[in-house]
């Protein structure tokens, strides 16, 4: 059975998990975000953002869930797979941080590769900060511009999701799926 793997991106507060969440409400075979489980697990040993206190730390520990997640698949009895967040994210935002990464890391890209990948734009309205999510709208913006960035850099052409109501984005994902 051929999986065809699709990746959700998007800067910090564009509506990524809200979407994942009602697409598996709907049936999908969906990966949530690792972010949040990292960044809990550090704040419970006593480190508020690990991302930045050590950063490389942090992503290590993302790009080998998100490849455990991609591995994973392959175990699911469905052929659609959805993802929140990919690989190259790790990239994207180290990158975007100045950061120096092991050659390991676009290894993984090249590696693991999507189908498609849906980008959902910066939306001021919606973007919320909390206790895991500390970046405001203009880092949330710039950390976009890096993820289009990563993801053309590594082959991919992102399709943009409109910005509406999480049913409209979902109508939406489900033509774009069809074709």
């Amino acid at each position: 059975m051929t999986i065809e793997r699709i990746v959700f991106i998007g800067g910090p507060g564009t509506g990524k998990t809200t979407l994942i969440n009602a697409l598996a409400a709907r049936g999908y075979n969906v990966f949530e975000e690792i972010s949040r489980q990292v960044t809990k697990a550090a704040q419970e040993e006593g480190v508020s953002q690990l991302f930045l206190t050590e950063p490389l730390l942090f992503s290590q520990k993302l790009l080998e869930g998100r490849v455990n997640q991609f591995n994973a698949a392959a175990e699911n009895s469905k052929n659609l797979v959805l993802y929140d967040r990919g690989i190259p994210d790790v990239l994207a935002y180290m990158d975007y941080a100045g950061q120096t990464y092991p050659q390991s890391f676009v290894e993984a890209c090249k590696k693991h590769r999507y189908d498609r990948v849906f980008m959902l734009p910066p939306w001021e309205e919606i973007h919320e900060e909390d206790n895991e999510r500390y970046e405001d709208f203009a880092t949330a913006t710039a950390l976009h511009d890096f993820l289009v960035k990563t993801y053309t850099y590594y082959g991919y052409a992102p399709i943009n999701v409109p910005r509406c109501p999480v049913a409209q984005r979902i109508d939406f994902i489900e033509t774009q799926l069809k074709r």
